[in-house]
């Protein structure tokens, strides 16, 4: 009698509770499992390392004995892929470049899709690890649409935890092989999955950022200070390098006025700061590039969707059509604060990810 092989999955286990609940699903329902993690982190003592978790941080061996510890638990292969030249060379050279031009980047998003769904599986493919799906942590909803021939990403059961925003970027031939365990589960429901199956891992404290020092360490650049000015162009004082304020920013002008000032736009070619109060943080909409569509191969007509202009911020109601230049251009029904360039804006359609792009500018009709 012929035994059906197991389905082999490959687990990109962070030392967190998500993807360590992932692999234990994934065992559970009989899956071929293997656990694998990257080393990002290269010990540059020139950063000053402050005390948050992150992913991109001192804390990575500890994370990486953790997600040892729980395979070794599980009864499950690990391995470790050292991607720290690739991590620099793409995820960090892009967070310089972005920043150097003004722009504010989420570097999450880009190590989805170049270097966690992209480099890390190559390297377990060149070290010979045969696999049928790969899996994370992450809280998002996957199906094939018959009606469109694509893999869709849905939000996840749990919308507080959704993660749907920072995958928009992944390509159809990175979805086909992907698996995410946790989408249709809440995170109390994970925290307790991890405390019945004794992974001793619930507790701890998740990653709230990319990064554990303070940004602008990782950027190359001069701070070169310069004026601030309001849109009428009177001088209101000085800053001390562009890099260090993004657009909605209050704290760090040093600014009296009778009304609280913000961080409304950057000059990059004079090396000015705009400060503005409140109401003119508003816009109308944006224009995006850098596209990426999940529904289809390309929007050709004007869609209503909803849009996200950053992962923290409510999705709103919007009109998204076709610009110049693989542009897509996104008038809101209701003007939005602090629309930023360099951050990502996510298309959704009754909670399905149309597509995303990069802000590239405002436009305010």
């Amino acid at each position: 009698m012929n035994m059906k092989k197991k389905k082999r999955v490959i687990v990109g286990m962070s030392g967190g509770v998500d993807s360590s609940v992932a692999a234990t699903l994934l065992k559970d329902q009989n899956y071929d499992v293997v656990g694998i993690s990257m080393s990002i982190w290269d010990n540059l003592s020139s950063f000053k390392i402050q005390s948050k978790n992150a992913c991109f941080g001192p804390d990575e061996c500890k994370d990486i004995s953790e997600a040892r510890r729980v395979a070794d638990m599980l009864g499950i292969p690990f391995h470790v892929f050292s991607l720290k030249k690739e991590f620099n060379n793409i995820v960090l050279k892009d967070f310089r470049n972005e920043y150097c031009r003004g722009n504010t980047p989420n570097p999450c998003i880009i190590c989805n899709s170049k270097i966690k769904f992209g480099i890390l599986l190559e390297k377990a493919m060149e070290s010979q690890i045969e696999f049928d799906f790969f899996a994370t942590g992450h809280y998002v909803q996957l199906e094939y649409n018959t009606t469109v021939q694509r893999f869709i990403l849905k939000r996840a059961v749990d919308l507080q935890k959704d993660q749907s925003y920072f995958l928009y970027s992944l390509s159809q031939d990175q979805l086909k092989c992907c698996l995410f365990p946790l989408g249709k589960y809440t995170k109390h429901e994970v925290k307790q999955i991890a405390k019945e199956k004794g992974l001793g891992i619930e507790t701890k404290k998740e990653s709230q950022d990319f990064f554990s020092g303070d940004y602008t360490d990782l950027i190359d650049s001069p701070h070169k200070p310069g004026k601030i000015i309001n849109r009428r162009g009177d001088i209101l004082g000085e800053h001390k390098g562009l890099i260090h304020y993004t657009i909605g920013q209050r704290r760090g002008l040093g600014i009296a006025a009778e009304e609280p000032l913000y961080v409304i736009d950057k000059d990059i070619d004079r090396n000015i700061i705009i400060a503005g109060t409140k109401s003119e943080l508003y816009n109308n909409g944006l224009i995006a590039y850098k596209l990426n569509w999940l529904l289809f191969n390309e929007l050709s007509n004007p869609m209503e969707v909803s849009a996200k202009i950053r992962y923290r911020s409510k999705e709103a109601a919007a009109v998204i059509s076709p610009g110049g230049q693989n542009t897509v251009i996104c008038r809101f029904k209701e003007s939005q604060s602090a629309i930023t360039p360099g951050q990502s804006v996510v298309f959704y359609k009754e909670g399905i990810v149309v597509g995303g792009g990069i802000i590239m500018k405002t436009i305010i009709s």
